[in-house]
């Protein structure tokens, strides 16, 4: 009875804690609330990441990602591929530092009300409720990570916002939707991972929920800071927590690669190229 009595005044507290914080995060609620947190992390530090996966290919970031007990963590679904592929000078490669912003399906009109001027109409949706407050964060090394609305038909990216993003220092984007423009973009150079070609405009079709918040894109979370390599085997999102770790490993792999297939080459009396130097 007397151990019975003890439990109890060691659960009491722990219910009142507990019903007292359910009380008291319930306005917050209410009013929404976010779960991850939000890293932020400093130029200096990106860079010195960055500097880490300099060469690293998305197979090298896959093998290091299962060395630290991660295995096929951070692999984004093959269907999110690139838009268009060099195969001389690797410039479709990216390595970058996840911007990351979400757009979801409107509920707003999508057509101008009676007597309002459509350009008018849509520039006003482009500024209040489609707009890119994430291009705020965009500095050298960052690669833009756009959770959008697959199931439309959206180029919520196009030739002109995505070579304005490359002028703030963005080496890439992913997104888990479409963009449009695609034969400009190619020409452009700006590495674009995507889902589908799209063609419609995001007035009247999506408007922007979060900047800088956790994602989903292809099966995987991204959260702002991880590391995205992107190259023509794919995409992977290297959390920050293990980058370094990540790195290292996979480091380690491209040198062993490195060398077996440079012999291979050697033995084949085949010129070396810059894969194997």
């Amino acid at each position: 009875m007397r151990n019975s009595v003890k439990l109890f005044l060691i659960i009491l507290p722990v219910m009142f804690s507990t019903a007292y914080g359910q009380q008291r995060d319930k306005s917050m609620l209410e009013k929404g609330m976010n779960f991850i947190e939000t890293r932020i992390c400093s130029a200096e530090d990106d860079a010195k990441i960055l500097e880490l996966y300099r060469n690293l290919r998305v197979a090298d970031v896959s093998d290091g990602l299962d060395m630290v007990g991660l295995p096929g963590t951070g692999l984004v679904d093959h269907t999110i591929h690139p838009s268009w592929v060099d195969l001389k000078d690797f410039t479709h490669v990216f390595r970058g530092i996840a911007v990351t912003v979400r757009y979801v399906p409107t509920q707003k009109p999508a057509l101008p009300a009676p007597g309002e001027d459509f350009s008018k109409w849509e520039g006003n949706f482009y500024n209040r409720l489609s707009h890119e407050a994430f291009t705020q964060l965009i500095r050298p090394g960052s690669a833009v990570v756009i959770d959008d609305v697959e199931e439309r038909d959206i180029g919520s990216i196009g030739s002109n916002n995505i070579l304005g993003w490359y002028r703030l220092g963005a080496v890439g984007v992913v997104t888990d939707a479409g963009a449009r423009d695609t034969d400009e973009v190619g020409l452009e150079g700006v590495p674009l991972y995507l889902r589908k070609k799209g063609r419609g405009i995001r007035p009247g079709r999506n408007e922007i929920e979060s900047v800088n918040r956790p994602v989903s894109i292809g099966g995987v979370l991204v959260c702002p800071g991880d590391v995205v390599v992107a190259d023509g085997d794919g995409v992977v999102v290297v959390p920050r927590s293990v980058a370094e770790q990540v790195a290292k490993y996979a480091n380690e792999i491209l040198a062993k690669d490195k060398a077996g297939r440079k012999s291979l080459y050697e033995s084949l009396d085949r010129p070396l190229d810059k894969t194997v130097k």
